[in-house]
């Protein structure tokens, strides 16, 4: 099991050390994102805020993003998580947005992707969209997996730009 707090920490020294702030829209992971990038003390150095948009009513109110924009588009996909990235980086001015929608489970979703199924995207000065399957059907376990990949994609994002 990955460590969320301290994956979160240095994911959270290598953006204040280059000076760049992120924004998190995320979906199935549930807020944890956000509170791996938040457990650290000066968590405000990078970290201009998130949001949990978990329902269409919660893209269009948080987001401002219209349906006629996600039209013909997967909600748990990767040109939908990467909408959401380009999205909540453009609306909070940050350097990165990172997204994940997916399907935490027990259950799959309505679009037919199993329980465990994520698609997370990172937009900024490099954009990467990936999906995730980790086989299991252990919401919480998926939840901790989601975060988790989202911030190692971060990780590695910032590492390499």
């Amino acid at each position: 099991m990955v460590d969320l707090k301290a994956l979160g920490a240095e994911v959270g020294a290598q953006l204040k050390a280059r000076g760049e702030k992120v924004a998190v829209a995320e979906s199935s992971s549930g807020g944890l994102i956000s509170a791996a990038l938040l457990g650290v003390p000066g968590a405000s150095a990078y970290y201009l805020g998130g949001a949990v948009v978990y329902t269409g009513k919660a893209r269009m109110s948080l987001l401002e993003i219209p349906r006629e924009a996600v039209a013909g588009m997967r909600s748990a996909s990767e040109p939908y998580a990467l909408l959401l990235a380009r999205t909540v980086r453009e609306r909070f001015g940050a350097d990165w947005g990172i997204s994940e929608t997916g399907a935490a489970g027990p259950t799959g979703n309505g679009y037919g992707d199993p329980a465990g199924h994520t698609c997370i995207a990172l937009s900024g000065p490099v954009e990467l969209a990936t999906t995730l399957r980790t086989g299991a059907d252990d919401r919480e376990a998926n939840m901790e997996a989601f975060a988790a990949a989202a911030l190692e994609l971060l990780k590695r994002a910032t590492a390499e730009a």
